[in-house]
């Protein structure tokens, strides 16, 4: 049997933290939650994720500093980080994709979708 994989999932919302929880448990991710960037920060130090999802709206770190944070870390380069939040306006994910964002996901998210991104990923 494969080692489940891991994926980091920051979001300041309760209820969409508890929803990405669900998903991800149900398809058999091992799931690490943060609760803002500077929390998802933190709990990097402590793991090596297949994949982070984030928010991009969020108190003390929002996603764009988040991302850009992670990426300035050599061992981080080549892991998925997929933006899920309410924007959808192109100069915001110009702006995500710029900081290193690998793909963009709108709430309210569908399941199915979120997954498949993440297995197009490798995640």
């Amino acid at each position: 049997m494969r080692e489940s994989k891991t994926i980091l999932t920051v979001d300041d919302s309760r209820t969409m933290r508890d929803m990405l929880l669900m998903t991800l448990n149900e398809a058999g991710y091992d799931v690490v939650q943060a609760e803002d960037g500077e929390d998802g920060l933190a709990k990097l130090g402590d793991m090596r994720p297949d994949a982070i999802i984030t928010d991009i709206n969020m108190p003390k770190l929002d996603g764009f500093g988040f991302i850009e944070k992670v990426r300035e870390d050599p061992s981080y380069v080549s892991v998925p980080i997929l933006v899920l939040t309410t924007e959808s306006e192109q100069d915001r994910k110009d702006r995500a994709r710029a900081a290193g964002a690998t793909g963009w996901i709108v709430k309210p998210f569908n399941p199915s979708k979120l997954l498949e991104a993440l297995r197009r990923v490798g995640a």
